[in-house]
């Protein structure tokens, strides 16, 4: 198995993308830590887990918070070897009715957090080690609504080549994982709340040239690879997830004849 003897952490490991690589991570022999906010899910996550998994209450918008994080990962794993900075949101922000204080909830959570969830995991990582950033190709799409996810989005991007450099010299390799939609709990809660999903769905999967929303076990693929030495040479780098969406959007079923 590609993690035997590994220890990850995931952000936003109770649900989602975040809860599928968990599961991958741990059925290739990883110990796995998961932080969340919400309690109960945390509680049902790590109980699907099973017993090589640490779940931790934490909220990544508290930078102490975060330091506490990895100090109970160094306590039960004395190190890591890979850390997926995954934890994410997602809010409405258009230009000329948004406030400040729901711009920054979205540019605290995705950008802020990461570099510093980076940061805090340093001295548990050594060479050879792997850092794997959550994009998404909302970077590139001009999304009417989305200022602050699609911005904090595109500097994912950018940062994860800068750590690149940063920790090569380390030899902790930094790459990116940039999901298309993918089917996870974001679809139906916060400003989506009583969306009629698969009605979103279909409409949504009229732009995607493969036709359909991705799996979360679709993104955990690529970031288990990322994150394994299968992929030892591989740094500053992206993989898409996205069915063609944003490489060959001309082939999308709402432009076929």
């Amino acid at each position: 198995m590609r993690f035997t003897h590994k220890t990850a952490l995931v952000t936003g490991g109770n649900s989602g993308i975040g809860l599928a690589t968990a599961k991958l991570l741990i059925a290739e022999g990883a110990r796995v830590a998961i932080t969340g906010r919400d309690r109960e899910k945390l509680a049902v996550a790590a109980q699907e887990l099973g017993p090589n998994a640490l779940a931790i209450q934490s909220d990544v918008n508290d930078i102490a918070g975060i330091e506490a994080v990895i100090a109970q990962v160094k306590q039960a794993f004395g190190k890591l070897d890979i850390v997926f900075a995954n934890a994410g949101i997602s809010a409405p922000t258009p230009v000329g009715s948004t406030t400040l204080e729901a711009f920054n909830a979205v540019v605290t959570t995705n950008l802020t957090s990461v570099f510093f969830t980076v940061q805090a995991a340093l001295p548990l990582l050594d060479a050879g080690s792997s850092i794997v950033l959550n994009g998404s190709v909302m970077r590139d799409m001009g999304v009417v609504g989305t200022a602050a996810y699609s911005a904090t989005k595109g500097a994912i991007t950018s940062m994860a080549k800068v750590l690149a450099s940063e920790l090569a010299p380390r030899g902790i390799r930094v790459n990116t994982v940039i999901p298309g939609a993918t089917r996870t709990p974001i679809w139906s809660r916060g400003a989506r709340d009583g969306v009629d999903v698969p009605a979103l769905e279909k409409v949504l999967s009229q732009s995607i040239p493969l036709g359909h929303l991705g799996d979360a076990d679709d993104i955990a693929t690529a970031v288990a690879f990322l994150a394994s030495n299968d992929a030892k040479h591989i740094t500053s780098a992206e993989i898409v997830v996205d069915g063609g969406t944003i490489g060959s959007p001309q082939g999308a079923p709402i432009y076929r004849t």
